[in-house]
């Protein structure tokens, strides 16, 4: 590997993370050092890299230690056998990168991953080890997100677990037919019980917290994945349904899903055409969907073609299911429970916790859901209000094209 300098090797390893999508700072502790002591934060605004619950900007330098890897995964631009120029960081560069950048005021936080170099352990140890050094050497108290290796000893991710704010473990394909064909050198069964003992040692962290006040944290932002869309033939439905196994089994608190993007020299095997980004966009909403608006997968999993399994591209899901499930319309703003609120297109969780306050002291009208959202026209087939009985259009057999938003042109995100 030719000699590069610091600038060049970020160039390199910066464009190379840019695939991973699973880079979100939400969750995790505040800390800060107003009182003098150590050094970061993660309150506070900066550049837009990656946002908190409430809204907050969290920036993140978001690199890879490098991107060479031992393993020949087809979907990866970084495998073995792609013709890419490689780079690599020492611990300390991306140390004293950290630093430099967060005293420049360019960052807040760190996102690391890494190609597989020598092999797992050794991989893991050198992130681990950037990680040990923000924390104890520097006293860094800004966002550590550390992208782990399945494959590495149990005590490595320990270790990254309690330096990192949040560990993430990707599950690379949606279906395990799939991860055998593109990746054949990673083991399913082995990414998840990387998985399980993350979620245990999580679990025994709050448990210890309870007991004793300075017990270590634990990952204190949970942990994340992340699945390719596209580049196997697993469906909408196939993705959703996987989904929610893996918030259910490992207690995750993000999966994000990354369109497959064909690259240079690509194998055979994918295909040639990447899948449209609204697609993953789609997949996004349905998550939304189970996490916070009560729906359950077989729902969301109802909301695409029976046929192919695939969502509808040009509307979201939740108004896909209210056009499938016209039996269930309209609701009445008055006197509907949460749930059934919760499934009218163009109601958001905000909107139905004001309409549930408002309705206590007086019987809402059409006008006073207007101003909670942010287009009335898609809500009146789907709901009753005081001055309000959709008569005509709840019996329109039309009426996708009276709801459904006007065609936009999709832009690409790594467009050349």
């Amino acid at each position: 590997m030719a000699q590069l300098d610091t600038r060049e090797k970020l160039a390199i390893l910066a464009d190379a993370a840019k695939y991973d999508a699973s880079c979100a700072s939400s969750g995790t502790a505040k800390r800060n050092s107003r009182d003098g002591k150590g050094l970061g934060s993660t309150e506070g605004m900066g550049i837009c890299h990656a946002y908190a619950p409430d809204g907050r900007c969290i920036s993140l330098l978001k690199i890879l230690l490098t991107n060479s890897c031992i393993f020949d995964c087809h979907y990866c631009i970084n495998r073995k056998s792609s013709n890419v120029r490689r780079a690599r960081f020492s611990a300390q560069e991306v140390v004293n990168l950290t630093l430099s950048f967060y005293k420049r005021n360019y960052i807040e936080g760190l996102f690391l991953s890494s190609g597989i170099i020598r092999s797992p352990n050794y991989t893991m140890e050198q992130m681990v080890e950037v990680a040990r050094s923000l924390r104890e050497d520097h006293h860094f108290r800004g966002y550590i997100h550390l992208k782990t290796i399945p494959d590495a000893d149990p005590e490595l991710i320990h270790q990254a677990g309690l330096h990192a704010d949040r560990v993430s473990i990707n599950v690379e394909l949606p279906t395990a037919g799939g991860l055998k064909r593109l990746a054949p050198e990673k083991d399913g069964a082995r990414i998840e019980g990387a998985m399980a003992e993350v979620k245990g040692a999580i679990a025994d962290q709050r448990d210890a917290g309870k007991k004793y006040r300075n017990a270590p944290k634990f990952a204190p932002a949970g942990q994340s994945t992340q699945m390719i869309v596209g580049a196997d033939a697993a469906t909408d439905g196939d993705i959703v349904l996987r989904a929610s196994t893996l918030y259910d089994r490992f207690g995750l608190r993000r999966v994000y899903y990354s369109a497959f993007s064909p690259i240079p020299d690509a194998s055979a095997v994918l295909p040639l055409q990447r899948p449209p980004l609204m697609r993953e966009h789609r997949l996004y909403q349905s998550d939304w969907l189970m996490r916070f608006y009560d729906y359950q997968p077989h729902e969301v999993v109802a909301a695409a073609d029976a046929e192919t399994g695939m969502l509808p591209l040009d509307i979201d899901p939740k108004l896909a299911w209210a056009l499938k499930f016209r039996d269930r319309f309209p609701v009445d703003v008055n006197r509907a429970p949460r749930e059934a609120l919760l499934r009218v297109p163009g109601l958001g969780v905000k909107a139905v916790d004001a309409i549930l306050a408002s309705r206590r002291w007086r019987r809402l009208r059409l006008d006073d859901v207007a101003r909670l959202t942010v287009s009335i026209a898609k809500l009146r087939p789907f709901l009753i209000a005081e001055d309000w009985r959709p008569v005509s259009l709840a019996e329109r057999e039309d009426l996708k094209p009276l709801v459904a938003p006007k065609k936009q042109q999709q832009l690409e995100l790594f467009a050349a």
